[in-house]
């Protein structure tokens, strides 16, 4: 069997995240971050466009012929973090009043630490997002 290079040009990653609610969890990746739907599987999993990446929503699932030990499930406390996105942005703080308008949950305003200027929300699930200002 031939090898085939790895990464590739034609590779792309996705994030997967696992969530409660399909519809809460669409409604804000769609109108509060302003992700595009790219397709929709049987209600249970949902791929988002947003910023060049992929997000691929899905609901929770038990193991399977390829991951018979995995168990997919939301985060169950949203203060233990093992994943977060971070965002750059050019004007946190305006990007912080349109996402607070579009009802994004943020832990508190942004906070200057000099070098860079951040603030920290979250999707319905405690997934967490950062955006940042250098």
């Amino acid at each position: 069997m031939a090898k085939a290079p790895f990464p590739s040009e034609d590779m792309a990653l996705t994030t997967i995240l696992v969530v409660s609610d399909m519809a809460k969890s669409k409604d804000f990746y769609q109108n509060v971050l302003g992700a595009e739907i790219y397709r929709e599987y049987g209600g249970d999993s949902c791929v988002l466009q947003f910023l060049g990446n992929w997000i691929l929503l899905v609901t929770s699932g038990g193991p399977t012929k390829d991951k018979p030990e995995i168990q997919f499930m939301p985060p169950k406390n949203p203060n233990d973090v093992s994943h977060s996105f971070t965002i750059r942005v050019k004007d946190c703080m305006g990007c912080y009043e349109t996402l607070k308008e579009r009802g994004a949950n943020f832990l508190t305003p942004p906070v200057d630490w000099g070098a860079e200027i951040r603030a920290f929300f979250t999707d319905p699930d405690g997934h967490l997002f950062e955006i940042s200002q250098v």
